[in-house]
């Protein structure tokens, strides 16, 4: 069950659209909707390797 809250993570925080809808503060150009969904591809892969690291322990 631990594992699956590793993986609930980036589901919650790209389902809630208005969370990331506006434009400031940029990053290198990038309004914040397009950078804070591109800085989600590294974050879920970590929580994946969490998730999959538990599971063997387990």
């Amino acid at each position: 069950m631990k594992k699956a809250l590793f993986l609930l993570l980036p589901f919650a925080g790209l389902l809630w659209v208005p969370l990331y809808n506006r434009h400031d503060p940029t990053l290198l150009g990038f309004p914040f909707f397009y950078w804070y969904q591109l800085a989600w591809v590294p974050v879920t892969s970590v929580l994946i390797w969490m998730a999959w690291k538990s599971d063997r322990q387990s």
